[in-house]
């Protein structure tokens, strides 16, 4: 009852006030990603920061159609960013670079939320790239501008090296349409960016969040990141919709990940299995969408990070 009373509270405050959705360039030179979104909060008072990432070359304005979780991180004094990750699956030198180019500009506009509390966060190929980033931050110290405290995935591919072998699989079983045709689209974006991984090894060991093949890879580098990946579990969906089953679904190597990480005492690491069926805004039932995050949760959750 507490929960549900909250949730209306937070829902009332976001749709009792109307937020604007400001754009701020910071690459005038790349008018499709140099640039980023953001939502003040309601009091003006910013506690925390939230960047979120969308999926595969989608745009920043997709997520204020899919998801309220900037509306309610304003309703709670958090200042939320969007940004995309751009026409690739990997957090190679071009979003990572990008998201230096905007941090800097966040950081020029707003002096003061350098040392503020930092959550990131993507859908799909967004999440994959958040998680890297983070690790990536962590690696050396100087690598990022900013230190994340937090970071989560929505039903994200962490491990692109198995990725491209589901990808095979789907394409040589040729059980649904619309899988090897998402399978053949995927193939040439990972030979088009990366080659294949089977001959470029220490390439995508650097580039995937997690290596399931190997006893330990750069999960190590969240060992000390609250760490979350959603995911709605429907494998009755999976086969009837796609001719798939769990072994070709992103929860299994998100599973992995926290598995791991909960075993470098990393006890802020959660796999969420979502109460919430996943929709697209047009109403189309999709368990690989960002309503499986529940907002108001999520915030709470975001509240927490210190």
């Amino acid at each position: 009852m507490r929960f549900l009373l909250i949730s209306c509270f937070v829902f009332f405050t976001v749709c009792s006030h109307t937020q604007t959705i400001e754009k701020v360039v910071f690459n005038p030179s790349n008018p499709l990603m140099g640039y980023y979104l953001q939502v003040q909060p309601l009091s003006g008072q910013i506690d925390q920061v939230l960047l979120l990432m969308p999926g595969f070359s989608q745009r920043p304005e997709s997520i204020f159609t899919e998801s309220q979780l900037p509306y309610v991180a304003s309703a709670n004094n958090i200042l939320t960013l969007a940004v995309a990750g751009g026409p690739t699956l990997f957090a190679n030198d071009f979003p990572i670079q990008n998201l230096h180019q905007m941090l800097a500009k966040v950081q020029e506009e707003h002096p003061e939320i350098a040392q503020k509390t930092w959550v990131i966060g993507g859908f799909s190929a967004g999440g994959s790239i958040a998680l890297r980033y983070v690790e990536f931050c962590n690696e050396k110290e100087g690598n990022c501008p900013i230190d994340f405290k937090a970071v989560f995935a929505v039903d994200s591919p962490v491990d692109v090296i198995d990725f491209w072998k589901y990808m095979e699989r789907e394409i040589e079983r040729n059980a649904s349409e619309v899988g090897v045709n998402e399978a053949k689209f995927v193939t040439n974006i990972f030979l088009q960016q990366e080659g294949k991984p089977s001959e470029n090894a220490e390439r995508y060991a650097y580039l995937t969040a997690i290596d399931v093949s190997k006893k330990q890879s750069n999960e190590v580098y969240l060992k000390d990141v609250a760490v979350r990946t959603y995911h709605d579990i429907d494998i009755a969906w999976v086969i009837e919709e796609r001719q798939r089953s769990a072994f070709d679904t992103n929860f299994l190597n998100a599973s992995e990940l926290i598995k791991r990480l909960r075993a470098l005492g990393n006890e802020r690491a959660e796999f969420i299995q979502s109460d919430q069926k996943g929709h697209r805004s047009n109403g189309m039932r999709h368990p690989h969408s960002w309503s499986i995050v529940d907002e108001v949760e999520c915030i709470q959750w975001i509240k927490t990070i210190k």
